[in-house]
């Protein structure tokens, strides 16, 4: 089994920054992914950005050049560096870990992009 854990959400002003962290515990030594993913009211889950063990990360064009993840080993921690905030990316962000046969969850953190 595996347990997430975010933190770091809340409400900052647009053009503001946030930083999300996720923190990993249990079975850990076969992941190959971890990411964020978003959902707003009334839309769909969407990623936002993804990372393996191995290559680049990969993001949602939406976020491109704004939003950075990236992971530490040694504290078994992704997180998702939020630059240049726009109100369309208020949303419960999702922290996510994928094993060759299961996808985890975690329990999600509100970002409230608002003046």
């Amino acid at each position: 089994q595996v347990q997430l854990v975010e933190s770091g959400g809340g409400l900052v002003q647009p053009g503001g920054s946030l930083r999300l962290s996720c923190a990993a515990s249990g079975r850990l030594f076969n992941w190959y992914t971890m990411a964020w993913y978003r959902q707003a009211p009334g839309n769909q889950r969407e990623l936002v950005a993804r990372i393996g063990r191995d290559g680049p990360p990969t993001y949602a064009d939406t976020v491109k050049g704004r939003f950075f993840i990236s992971i530490d080993n040694a504290k078994a921690t992704v997180s998702l560096q939020m630059n240049s905030l726009k109100p369309e990316d208020t949303a419960v962000y999702y922290c996510n870990l994928n094993t060759p046969r299961e996808a985890y969850w975690g329990q999600g953190t509100q970002v409230t992009v608002s003046s």
